[in-house]
């Protein structure tokens, strides 16, 4: 890379443009006169040549052709150059027919002024060209060990990309071809450079012809299906792929003004479209209304922070007991200039009186419960912890919730509370239970009541969905250190399967839930195709370039306490029922007597209080009966229980 680089100084280029005009109106004549030098030397050169030199130079210091950096020549230089010959000539055609440099004779004939313009401009042109071409070929020579580069799409931002590329001394990359996302170019050209068409024979006749080691894509110009057919094509020929940055990011930050290049992402490839809104009331329901967010500085519960702030509620409150995590999102937050007071809440959703200081304080009208603990084998080893957090803290948010009249209650569960098989998931089911049941006592007493007292003031609401991308502890961001060591990857189980979404896309869920949500309902989400985490850890050693079990090993280490190989969003008994959302469902689940479920969950609290370990998770089997552990050190506890 050079640190510098010279350039030709402004009064050379314009002692040379000038030198040019001079030589053109010589030749011109001469050509003219079919190089008759005694015809020629009657002319008065003299005053020709002070006349030429006086009228370019008057227009070059006005269009200041002569600033443009030689080597850099565009279709813009050009057009000045040209526009400049041009008003020349007429100029030295007005002062030929004028008489004004002779009065005897006509000095600058049009046939001569028509041949000077051609002359001219080619003159001009051509030695800027030149030095054009000779740095273009200088760089490549310097740079030939730079690795070739075919380029997606052969649209404008494309054409844009290639030519930055193709003009940027220190790129790293040479663009020698093009993949059209269309059939109908394969086989052409554009600008010198051959076009193929995005099919597995056309990118091995381009690997073969071209040598192309690298496809780079546009940013987001592909969605992540067609993104993720693309890359497997690829990586089975050994080609790279990467995305390039949108031109606007160039230089935002990198103190780069080059092309910024992009390795893909495994994300890139399991991102789905995030769902749109529908309900049009969710701003109205929001708005100028105080809002918390129980677990606020996790991946979850930050990002629905992030989303509420564009509906304008009168306040939002953090509540999580992270100090560090939570001071790092109301930073981000204030960053954003919002108009919106943040208020930082430290504490715990098991601790009571904390919880009711904050009801007391904010008086939430919509309360989004995302606070939970969430490792499998974590909780299976702490039981009576996941009981106190997952189930206390959702007892004593809702019961605070209902007691200072709240409109809503939103809580975040997940696609392991169906038919679990560990104690995270039980505690969240049973969290499910409670709250339910808990909107349908309210229902019923206010009906007992009578129409005068209306509706219960506070509807419960659960959403549930599966695994996110890139949340803390995730399988993704594990694989991506692991890589980083040169791994092995570690995988629990060849077969073992689950469900991806995006952050922004399951808060969008949680949003949209809180929003249709009357009362009572759990919303399941379409999840799309499972995906094996095996294929997941392979595909993404072959996405740096390496090959696995060669390379890079994948291990299977076994099925960690209370995992199972395959997530549910539905229990075998229950169906769903649609709603305005396509992707958004609502399941039907049987009914509990709250009565009855209150004082089950209350034994059980008291139980974890105590840190009795078996005689809790005992306690849970009873309260969710489709609870069965596996590969646990409660499986004892199951014996005699038929497997669904």
């Amino acid at each position: 890379m050079r640190s510098s680089s010279w350039i030709t100084p402004s009064w050379l280029i314009l002692l040379l443009d000038l030198g040019c005009s001079v030589i053109a109106i010589n030749l011109a004549f001469l050509l003219r006169l079919n190089f008759d030098v005694d015809a020629y030397m009657s002319f008065p050169l003299e005053k020709i040549g002070v006349s030429v030199l006086g009228v370019n130079l008057l227009l070059m210091l006005l269009l200041r052709t002569y600033r443009g950096i030689v080597r850099f020549t565009s279709l813009t230089d050009i057009g000045r150059i040209a526009g400049l010959n041009l008003i020349s000539c007429l100029i030295l055609f007005t002062f030929g027919y004028s008489h004004l440099p002779d009065a005897t004779l006509n000095i600058f004939p049009i046939s001569v002024i028509l041949i000077n313009f051609f002359i001219s401009s080619f003159c001009m042109l051509s030695y800027r060209l030149s030095v054009k071409w000779i740095f273009h070929y200088y760089n490549n020579f310097r740079n030939h060990s730079r690795p070739c580069a075919a380029i997606y799409y052969t649209g404008h931002s494309s054409l844009m990309l290639r030519k930055a590329i193709h003009d940027d001394p220190n790129a790293e990359v040479k663009i020698t071809a093009f993949l059209a996302d269309t059939n109908a170019h394969a086989g052409k050209s554009i600008e010198g450079l051959p076009v193929y068409a995005s099919r597995k024979g056309q990118l091995f006749k381009m690997v073969k012809e071209g040598k192309i080691s690298l496809l780079l894509i546009p940013n987001d110009h592909l969605d992540a299906a067609h993104l993720d057919e693309l890359v497997d094509e690829c990586i089975s020929l050994n080609i790279r792929v990467q995305k390039i940055i949108p031109v606007s990011q160039w230089t935002e930050g990198s103190g780069n003004s080059g092309v910024q290049l992009k390795d893909i992402n495994i994300e890139d490839l399991l991102e789905r479209s995030v769902i749109s809104i529908k309900n049009q009331e969710l701003s109205k329901e929001l708005k100028g209304k105080s809002v918390l967010v129980t677990g606020a500085a996790g991946s979850i519960g930050s990002e629905i922070v992030r989303q509420l702030v564009g509906y304008e509620p009168s306040v939002i409150v953090l509540c999580d007991k992270a100090e560090s995590p939570l001071h790092e999102l109301e930073l981000e937050i204030a960053e954003k200039m919002v108009n919106i007071p943040i208020i930082p809440f430290i504490g715990n959703v098991c601790d009571k009186v904390r919880m009711q200081q904050l009801f007391e304080i904010y008086a939430p009208a919509i309360v989004y419960h995302a606070a939970a603990y969430k490792h499998v084998p974590m909780m299976e080893k702490n039981p009576s912890i996941a009981v106190m957090n997952n189930v206390l803290g959702t007892k004593t948010v809702a019961e605070l919730a209902v007691e200072h009249g709240a409109e809503k209650f939103v809580m975040v569960s997940t696609d392991k509370a169906v038919n679990p098989t560990n104690v995270m998931g039980a505690s969240k089911r049973i969290a499910e239970i409670f709250s339910q049941s808990f909107n349908n006592y309210l229902n019923e007493k206010y009906q007992k009541m009578g129409p005068v007292y209306g509706t219960p003031p506070t509807r419960f609401i659960t959403t549930r969905f599966g695994n996110v991308l890139g949340s803390n502890g995730s399988v993704i961001p594990r694989f991506k250190q692991q890589l980083e060591k040169g791994g092995p990857l570690t995988v629990t189980h060849p077969d073992i399967t689950r469900y991806f979404m995006t952050i922004p896309e399951a808060c969008q869920l949680v949003l949209e839930a809180g929003a249709m949500g009357k009362g009572g309902e759990i919303f399941v989400f379409d999840m799309g195709k499972p995906m094996k985490i095996a294929d997941l850890a392979r595909k993404m050693i072959r996405m740096t370039g390496k090959e696995p079990g060669k390379d890079i090993q994948v291990v299977f280490t076994g099925l960690r306490p209370g995992e199972k190989l395959y997530e549910e969003l539905l229990n075998n008994a229950e169906n769903t029922l649609p709603t305005y959302h396509e992707k958004i469902m609502i399941a039907k689940v049987r009914q509990s007597d709250f009565t009855e479920i209150n004082e089950r969950v209350n034994q059980l609290i008291e139980s974890a209080q105590k840190h009795y370990l078996t005689p809790t998770v005992a306690r849970m089997k009873e309260l969710v009966p489709e609870f069965i552990s596996k590969n646990s050190a409660y499986e004892e506890l199951d014996k005699g229980k038929i497997t669904m």
